[in-house]
């Protein structure tokens, strides 16, 4: 299965992306601590090319601790990037690193001249709310559905740091099946995107798989399920009840379990594994030339842009 979810604005969002790019000193990528490999955009990897890059983990108080542990362990194999985890509950432990750490990669600025750093990352994966932690109070617009952020924001952090946030970017197409439904799952592709039946499916058989405790004290089961099919069929009895006839509401049973994954209800779940070798460079690099056809294709529709769309200064309207 091929998975296109590329709104409109997302075409500029790229274009004034890469138009960034090169005046900043360090790019912040934002990852979910669930999933980091799946919510990595091979896109921001081709356009901030050797620019040192800071990836944060955020949301890792929903994710596996070991299992950051392990993908903090694996990013340091990448001498070009320095990976952190995120929580909200310790938000100036956050804002005091990644100052330390983009003035320490950008020392050719020195003590007279800002810091310029750019937020990035596909939708909904924690960037407004991580500007807001750096700022110390909101000046970001937060949702919990993809795509809330749809124009570059610019604010000036308490010590000088200059900071843009991006609007949430996927790239045109998502061949890998696995990694469109597990950000579907997170919330990071919208729900109509896909079939709730499907996305429950595919979550119930990786909790199955990774953490089926977790699933037989959530449901008060007296066994983990045998299939993905059996539990939701569980689900459904227990908790989304019966339609006429005795017939399980596995619609609804879908929703409860993909809404209790999102909001952590089974526990702290991280989705995937890093790879077992040594860092061999970003995973699943896209064809650059198949993406620039699909931004030229999206482009058509992207002619009617209003100026006023231009970067917005947070700054000047605190």
């Amino acid at each position: 299965m091929s998975l296109q979810w590329y709104p409109g604005h997302m075409t500029k969002a790229r274009r004034e992306l890469a138009a960034l790019v090169p005046s900043q000193d360090v790019v912040i990528e934002v990852l979910d601590a669930r999933l980091p490999a799946s919510s990595g955009n091979p896109v921001l990897t081709e356009l901030r090319r050797a620019k040192p890059c800071i990836k944060v983990l955020t949301k890792s108080d929903l994710a596996d601790p070991a299992a950051t542990r392990a993908w903090l362990a694996y990013f340091a194999g990448d001498p070009a990037v320095t990976a952190i985890a995120s929580t909200t509950d310790r938000p100036q432990d956050t804002r005091k690193r990644i100052a330390s750490l983009c003035a320490g990669m950008a020392r050719h600025r020195g003590p007279d001249k800002a810091v310029r750093a750019l937020i990035a990352g596909v939708p909904n994966v924690g960037k407004s709310t991580l500007i807001n932690t750096l700022m110390g109070r909101a000046v970001a617009k937060v949702g919990d559905k993809p795509a809330v952020t749809k124009n570059q924001q610019r604010v000036v952090l308490p010590g000088g740091m200059v900071l843009t946030d991006t609007p949430g970017l996927m790239w045109p197409r998502i061949d890998d099946e696995d990694v469109a439904l597990r950000l579907a799952l997170v919330g990071s592709i919208p729900d109509t995107a896909l079939d709730y039946v499907t996305l429950a499916t595919f979550g119930a058989r990786l909790l199955l798989a990774r953490y089926p405790a977790e699933v037989v004290a959530r449901y008060k089961l007296p066994a983990a399920p045998a299939t993905p099919e059996d539990l939701l069929a569980e689900i459904g009895r227990r908790r989304a009840g019966l339609r006429a006839g005795g017939v399980v509401d596995l619609q609804t049973a879908a929703e409860i379990l993909v809404h209790e994954v999102r909001a952590g209800r089974l526990g702290r779940l991280t989705l995937e594994d890093p790879p077992a070798t040594a860092w061999t460079g970003a995973p699943d690099a896209p064809d650059a030339d198949a993406d620039a056809d699909a931004d030229a294709d999206a482009d058509a529709d992207d002619d009617d842009d209003d100026a006023s769309d231009d970067v917005t200064d947070a700054a000047d309207a605190a």
